[in-house]
């Protein structure tokens, strides 16, 4: 793989990316890996960045100056022979510069007009401002992330920008371009950052509703209170990161760490986890992140190293897959998922 995958399963699709950061060039990027043609809008004399961007590639890029009549006449046009447009303005905007849905409707009826905002095209936030962490702290989400005994920690800005935010851009979009071809007409995205945020947590608010998890952090299955789901220190500041939920994969792990199950407590004994949490601290100390990783490799026991991110394209697994490639002299990660035919036989894509 050296670029976007332009022979993938979205090939003949074409989509016009109206500028933006963040999650609406992932979803650009997600497009076109996938095989769509995507031609990003610019704003002339706009800086290229410092450096290649892996957000921008596999698309082309036209300056266009949407402030002018001349622009808004050339974006019409490029969306009159396309499948999709996405932006990332805040409400309003697009429709103050005369390209709002109702313009590109007229122009093309079955255009499908992607929206990416924060708080959504209505409702009382709809024009506040806002980044990854204030969408999540909103929707819910951020509180349970972070330790016991400090504040919410944020997961970069995975959640909300790109998996809340980009990626179920590109979900709806490829869902409203299924049924225009059935209908012949368009429909409108309204991808809100926060409404993502807070899909991702179903799973959660079940547990909540079951009774299975507690509003305070650091003290619940998935959230490092359980000695077998979270990461330790080794000897030498390496990590490895532990998994063992399943009671087959924790009794490999307590093999693995040569502790016997029956001077232990049960597994899902919550009020010894503390206890259970510091005797296996110590044991993971003993030895350095990749001695663990060798040991643990001919075990079932869902223990991994932690690899940095210099370290994740060198990995075996990586490189068998073809997970990373470079670009532009960056490295960075390949396009996800992968298609064959459904028969079998090479990639598609």
């Amino acid at each position: 793989m050296t670029a976007a995958a332009h022979q993938g399963p979205l090939t003949g699709i074409r989509v016009v990316e109206a500028g933006g950061i963040g999650p609406v060039p992932f979803c650009g990027m997600v497009l076109a890996d996938l095989g769509a043609e995507v031609v990003r809008v610019t704003r002339p004399g706009a800086e290229p960045p410092p450096a290649p961007d892996p957000l921008l590639r596999g698309r082309r890029e036209v300056a266009i100056d949407l402030k002018r009549e001349q622009g808004r006449e050339e974006l019409l046009a490029l969306l009159g022979e396309a499948e999709a447009l996405l932006e990332g303005f805040r409400p309003g905007v697009m429709e103050r510069l005369g390209v709002g849905p109702e313009a590109c409707a007229a122009a093309n009826p079955r255009l499908v007009y992607g929206r990416m905002t924060g708080w959504g095209q209505d409702g009382p936030y709809a024009r506040r401002v806002g980044h990854d962490i204030n969408f999540l702290a909103v929707a819910g989400t951020l509180a349970a992330l972070g330790p016991r005994d400090g504040p919410p920690a944020p997961p970069l800005n995975l959640l909300a920008d790109f998996g809340g935010g980009g990626m179920l851009l590109a979900v709806g979009v490829l869902s409203a371009l299924l049924s225009a071809r059935e209908s012949g007409r368009g429909q409108v995205v309204d991808a809100a950052m926060v409404d993502g945020a807070a899909l991702l947590a179903t799973m959660i608010h079940g547990f909540r509703a079951a009774g299975e998890w507690s509003d305070e952090p650091g003290t619940n299955l998935l959230d490092g209170a359980a000695p077998f789901y979270r990461a330790y220190e080794c000897a030498g500041g390496g990590h490895v990161a532990v998994g063992a939920i399943e009671p087959r994969f924790y009794a490999q792990l307590l093999s693995g760490l040569g502790l016997e199950a029956d001077d232990l407590p049960g597994q899902y004994e919550a009020e010894t986890w503390s206890t259970m949490a510091e005797l296996f601290a110590t044991t993971f100390r003993q030895r350095t992140r990749d001695e663990w990783a060798v040991h643990f490799s001919r075990l079932d026991a869902c223990v991994s190293p932690v690899l940095t991110m210099e370290e994740a394209p060198r990995d075996p697994h990586a490189l068998a897959r073809g997970a990373f490639f470079t670009h532009d002299g960056v490295v960075q990660p390949a396009a996800a998922p992968r298609f064959a035919p459904l028969a079998g036989g090479g990639s598609l894509a």
